[in-house]
């Protein structure tokens, strides 16, 4: 049987501040207009960048080039296309062809990237500006080029990159490692089903809480990291996934109460990250978080919510971000999976609503559409949970 948990958010969302949702894929989107005209590029809110041939180039956080070119190969082609023997030192891995990429699919928030074989890659539309490359069943180089005025340096077993105005983490979740080369570029080695991820920052935004969420990625145990916003009015959402056995969908919602479907094939615990803005959540201060109706524990320590994987007890931590973000992040760690229900409420009251748990008059289907009338401000909560739905679809 497979194990589902459920995790709730609920959104207050001020009356009258928004006026549609933006759901993946629909509307006459920056990202839609680009694709009429260039089938190559992809200019987003946060992410521009340009797929062809064999690489993705010009890959822009916040309209900071932070690597210029960025291919992924087979090692078993590029070793030996190159000569090189098996298992080789990445600083004899140079020149990497590239597999030839095109730009696929795209949504409000994604765009995704074909490559021929067995790697997949995927730019999240976020202020993080990550990037996803997944080896896959073939272990995959990957190998980044660095513009005039950035620079790279190894940090633990992740490689941070210096440009202008912005910084970027590579890190590697799975078997594998990334480094710096002798040359100057970074590159990656991913073993089968392992992942390449990048996430960038503003200039000094990134701290030590954000060294901690890389590590909970690293080392497998964060493994979705949910990203909400508002553009144009409009709620928008996307969710990246670390790891391969974790899917989110819309299982249940209210007027004071969003839940979302958290799905993994493991018994095993895990952590995911949400990032919110101040325009989506409100009342943060009075976020309560409940497994199965019973009050998860609020920590305010990466350690102690780790602990909690494993343990008798579910546990959560907002972590407020830096005075140049609008967003704050909001951590869940589910002990373990089995059939149950996690919900996250600012309402107020522990269990949600009336402290029963009850919907309160909400729709008891799992269609996505809240009662908006009824209760103006929450309407919009049963939208996002359709966005976020849709977009982990697609994923899958």
């Amino acid at each position: 049987m497979r194990s589902v948990t459920t995790v709730a958010l609920v959104l207050l969302v001020a009356t009258g501040a928004f006026a549609a949702v933006a759901v993946p894929g629909a509307g006459a989107s920056t990202t839609a207009a680009t694709q009429e005209n260039d089938s190559s590029a992809y200019a987003g809110t946060h992410v521009a960048f340009e797929a062809s041939g064999n690489a993705v180039t010009d890959y822009r956080v916040g309209d900071e080039v932070v690597f210029e070119r960025l291919a992924v190969e087979s090692q078993s082609s590029h070793e030996s296309a190159a000569g090189i023997g098996a298992g080789a030192s990445l600083d004899a891995v140079a020149n990497l062809e590239g597999a030839g990429l095109s730009l696929a699919a795209q949504t409000e928030t994604r765009a995704e990237v074909d490559i021929e074989g067995s790697a997949s890659l995927a730019a999240h539309d976020t202020d993080r500006g990550i990037l996803t490359v997944h080896a896959g069943s073939e272990s995959q180089y990957a190998e980044m080029s660095l513009g005039s005025e950035a620079s790279a340096s190894t940090d633990g077993d992740a490689v941070v990159v210096e440009s202008e105005s912005r910084s970027g983490t590579f890190l590697v979740v799975g078997e594998g490692e990334v480094t710096v080369t002798d040359e100057g570029t970074v590159t990656a080695s991913l073993e089968s089903e392992s992942t390449l991820v990048f996430r960038s920052y503003a200039d000094g935004e990134r701290s030590d809480d954000d060294r901690e969420q890389e590590a909970l990625i690293a080392n497998g145990t964060a493994t979705a990291e949910v990203y909400a916003d508002a553009r144009d009015g409009a709620f928008v959402a996307d969710i990246a996934n670390y790891g391969e056995d974790i899917a989110v969908e819309t299982a249940q919602e209210s007027a004071h109460r969003l839940e979302l479907t958290v799905e993994r094939a493991q018994h095993e615990g895990t952590v995911v990250i949400t990032s919110v803005s101040e325009t989506a959540i409100e009342n943060r201060d009075d976020l309560a978080v409940t497994v199965d109706g019973e009050a998860a524990v609020e920590v305010s320590s990466y350690s102690e919510l780790e602990g909690a994987i494993g343990s008798d007890e579910s546990r959560y931590m907002v972590q407020h971000a830096s005075e140049t973000s609008a967003s704050a992040d909001v951590l869940v760690a589910v002990n373990h999976f089995s059939e149950r229900t996690v919900a996250m409420d600012s309402s107020g009251t522990e269990n949600g609503g009336d402290g029963t748990g009850a919907d309160d008059g909400g729709s008891d289907d799992d269609s996505g559409i809240g009662d908006a009338d009824e209760t103006p401000g929450f309407g919009i909560v049963a939208a996002l949970a359709a966005v976020l739905a849709a977009g982990v679809r697609l994923r899958r």
